[in-house]
């Protein structure tokens, strides 16, 4: 069986072939970072327009790529939600567009089942059960995963999601959209006594997460500053930010392993290819005896390989998933734990 998948939930274009049998057969991917750098952040409609403009030459080059005439293709799958109502329509309408013009069935794919499935198209998947670490720009969940649409949460962000409040910091510090790459490499340089910023329900008795606050504490470092920062000063204070973040998420994870008796953690998710976090977490997990695995490199900002491998999990396990109804419908709010076969 060989899925189409279409990723149009923010500010990637992907789309991507999967086949059961073979694997990954192509999969190509648009960024609209440099686009909306000039804004310090995402605009939906900017992002809607571009989506338009993009989605079929990608789709073209994949079909090219994979040397797979059009018709060969058994489902399209489409990211239904979360995500921007104007990007997520723009993909439904070319997946559903598509699917009807070759008389296939099409499949709405849960854009965070696609991260969270992810780490199975790499070298060395892990195997179900799991806890897997939903940590992105609008996300920070933690799950047991006991097999495809079999989710429960287990903690959330009750504010800012961890790669939310990646970029408001950087965003403080005056560095480029999207901050998250920039003050992760700007803390390599920072002294890590030099600021003790405060760890957000680091000792709470739950799983939740809150990250506002550790946001508010870089701004408050920030305007009890002197005139004039300077980059080490900079430096420093991303370091605080960073260690801060990823002391409290690395606690989290090992928590939820202890408590459910698991012995595997999946990351997912944009957050996921910090380095400082992974470092921490193969250590962490290392010295406990735990296994982590990752996503690829290229699989973790939003993609369309991922929609593809999810939806064709999703058929694997449920066959009647897809359907010929090409009267579609986005979910920009769309909770993972409701989500069933």
């Amino acid at each position: 069986m060989i899925v189409l998948g279409v990723e149009s939930s923010c500010d990637e274009t992907g789309v991507a072939l999967y086949d059961t049998n073979k694997g990954l057969l192509a999969h190509a991917l648009h960024s609209q970072i440099a686009m909306h750098q000039e804004y310090g952040g995402v605009v939906p409609e900017l992002a809607s327009r571009d989506h338009i403009r993009r989605a079929i030459p990608l789709l073209r080059q994949v079909l090219q790529d994979a040397a797979l005439p059009r018709q060969e293709i058994d489902v399209v799958a489409y990211t239904q939600g979360p995500g921007l109502a104007g990007a997520l329509l723009v993909g439904a309408s070319v997946a559903c567009g598509l699917a009807l013009a070759l008389d296939k069935p099409v499949l709405g794919v849960h854009h965070l089942e696609g991260h969270l499935l992810s780490p199975l198209l790499s070298a060395n998947p892990p195997e179900f059960p799991f806890i897997a670490l939903l940590v992105s720009g609008g996300h920070t969940q933690l799950m047991r995963v006991d097999g495809v649409g079999q989710y429960i949460l287990l903690g959330e962000t009750l504010d800012d999601a961890a790669g939310e409040a990646f970029d408001k910091s950087a965003k403080l510090l005056g560095l480029p959209y999207p901050g998250g790459a920039a003050i992760s490499r700007l803390a390599e340089f920072g002294n890590p006594a030099a600021y003790q910023l405060p760890r957000p329900m680091l000792h709470a008795k739950n799983l939740n997460f809150s990250f506002s606050g550790l946001k508010t504490a870089v701004l408050t470092v920030i305007k009890n500053h002197p005139a004039n920062i300077c980059e080490q000063d900079k430096a420093d204070i991303a370091r605080g930010f960073v260690d801060a973040i990823v002391e409290v998420l690395v606690a989290k994870c090992m928590t939820a392993l202890k408590h459910t008796g698991l012995k595997r953690l999946v990351i997912a998710g944009g957050v996921g290819a910090n380095h400082q976090l992974r470092e921490a977490l193969n250590a962490a997990a290392g010295a406990r005896r735990y296994k982590v695995f990752y996503p690829e490199m290229e699989f973790c900002t939003d993609n369309g390989a991922m929609i593809a491998f999810a939806g064709a999990m999703r058929l694997q396990a449920n066959p009647a998933a897809a359907s010929r109804d090409y009267a579609f419908s986005v979910r920009p709010r769309w909770p993972l734990d409701q989500l069933k076969i």
